[in-house]
Formats: C-alpha cells, sequence, structure tokens
C-alpha cells in the first residue's frame, strides 16, 4: 500500500505533466487557427482552377499531354504527407496505416514529414525521396514535391502517382484520404472526396477565348494544377495536424486533472486513516495506564 509520501510525489508529478499539456495545447490552439484558415481560404482557389480546366478541357479537342497519358503498368508512387512530431493522438497511425496497404513491391514512396520517413524505413519499403514542409506551408515546397513526382512519371520509373494525406474536416476530425495526382484524368476538387462537376454556363452567355489556342493553354496550366493540388494537399495535412494534437492535449490535460482529484481523495483517506489510528492507539494507552 502506498504511503503518503508517495502519494504527494505522485500528485506533484502528475500536476508537472499537467501544466505542460495545458501549455502544448494552447501553443496548438493557436497554431490550429491559423493553419485552418489557410486550408479554409485555399479551397475556392482550387474550386475555381478545377472550373476554368474543365472549360479548357472541353475546348481543346484531342489534346494530349505526357501528364495525362495513361499506363497499364503497375508501377506505383505514392506521396505521404504526414506530421515532422507526435503527440497528435491517432492521426499518423490512421494516415500509415492506410500507406501499409500498397504493395511494397511495386509501390516507391514520396514522403512529406518524418514520421512517414521513420515509418516507411522501419518496415523496409522503398522510399524515393523526403521532403521537409513549414508549419505555414510554402507553395515552393509543394513544387519540389510535385516536381519530383512528375519527373518519376514522365521518366516511367511510375505509372501511377497517388497522394495520401490528412483531409481536414473539423477541429474534433480528420480523415486520411488517397487521391490520384497522376496521370491527369477528370479533374476534381479538392476540398472534398466527391469529384464537382463544373456548373455549365447558359449557351450564349458567356464565350471564353484562350490565346493563343486551348490546347497550348491546357498544357501550360497542367504542371500548375498539380503543384497547387499538392500545396492543397500540405495545407490541409497541417492543419488536421494542429486540430489533432490541440484535442490529443486537451484530452491529456482533462485526464491529468482528474487523476491529481483521485489521486488527493485517496491521500486524503489514507491520511485520516492514519490519524484515526493514531487516535485509537493514544487511547488505548491512556486506558491501560488507568
Amino acid at each position: 500500500m502506498p504511503s503518503t509520501r508517495d502519494i504527494r510525489r505522485r500528485i506533484k508529478s502528475v500536476k508537472n505533466t499537467a501544466q505542460i499539456t495545458k501549455a502544448m495545447q494552447m501553443v496548438a490552439s493557436s497554431k490550429m487557427r491559423r493553419a485552418q484558415l489557410a486550408a479554409l481560404a485555399g479551397r475556392p482557389y482550387a474550386a475555381l482552377m478545377n472550373e476554368v480546366l474543365a472549360a479548357v478541357t472541353e475546348g481543346a479537342g484531342d489534346f494530349t499531354h505526357p501528364l495525362m497519358e495513361k499506363r497499364e503498368g503497375v508501377k506505383r508512387a505514392v506521396i505521404v504527407i504526414s506530421t515532422d512530431k507526435g503527440l497528435c493522438g491517432a492521426l499518423n497511425s490512421n494516415l500509415l496505416r492506410e500507406a501499409a496497404k500498397f504493395d511494397k513491391n511495386t509501390t516507391v514512396y514520396i514522403c512529406a514529414g518524418r514520421k512517414g520517413a521513420q515509418f516507411i524505413a522501419r518496415t523496409k519499403r522503398q522510399l524515393a525521396a523526403e521532403f521537409t514542409y513549414k508549419d505555414a506551408p510554402q507553395f515552393a515546397e509543394a513544387r519540389a514535391i510535385s516536381k519530383f513526382a512528375q519527373d518519376l512519371f514522365l521518366k516511367g520509373e511510375a505509372d501511377r502517382v497517388d497522394v495520401l494525406f490528412t483531409r481536414f474536416i473539423n477541429t474534433l476530425m480528420q480523415k486520411p484520404e488517397s487521391r490520384q495526382l497522376l496521370p491527369i484524368g477528370a479533374i476534381e476538387a479538392v476540398q472534398s472526396g466527391v469529384p464537382s462537376e463544373p456548373e455549365s454556363l447558359p449557351p450564349g452567355e458567356m464565350e471564353f477565348l484562350f490565346e493563343p489556342n486551348p490546347g497550348a493553354v491546357l498544357g501550360a496550366m497542367l504542371p500548375h494544377y498539380l503543384n497547387y493540388q499538392v500545396f492543397q494537399f500540405l495545407l490541409e495535412a497541417k492543419a488536421s495536424e494542429h486540430s489533432a494534437r490541440m484535442v490529443a492535449m486537451k484530452n491529456a490535460t482533462d485526464n491529468a486533472k482528474q487523476l491529481i482529484k483521485d489521486l488527493t481523495l485517496e491521500y486524503n483517506k489514507l491520511r485520516q486513516a492514519n490519524i484515526t489510528k493514531e487516535l485509537l492507539e493514544i487511547t488505548s494507552a491512556a486506558m491501560a495506564v488507568a
């Protein structure tokens, strides 16, 4: 049975832990709001880009591009967007569980974030490249990841490129998702798991003119489209990370406070029992003397 000294030491230790988790919760909370706003702000631009690309595609005729080439091969590259740090609940576990479902013999991985790279190395899968990105992802970071994936595809080292990331839904819910990046097929909305159908304008109401021609415009826009898709995935992943960490640290702080209450109650009971025991000993000694 623990002594009162042991319980006091444990209460002090839990209080110190609660202070740390509370501080981490406050830091994650401040970063979370900025990351969420950045992810939400990028969605309208992605939707507008999809509509423009859909309109260009309709007028491009039999336009072909190396990035749209569909192949029968089984070689696949997967961009895994994870976090650099832990303490964010089951976020990385859920994401890496999906990453493990790909065939390790025909899949190479491009990791953004240390947790994903560590998982790939630990499970002895093929790691093609590892990238880092900041708390506020930069477009240049996304462009580097996208360019590497495009090079793999154009060189024939991958017949398909997918992106595995955590989509931000709300503060309490984040969902791991896999999206096809290459070859470019139907233009899909970044913010939802359901392909978006571009709204068609009434005939004669508006006409788009592309110079020099729709094919040239589409060829120039496709690389930028891929770069921005990866950039939006980074924003979604970062918003999910800070949201999950804030919730995890809040739960840890609440659990620590509840544990302190339970330990304090146990301490008081033990202390009361010791006092009662001492009183009984004093009373018995007094009666024996009398």
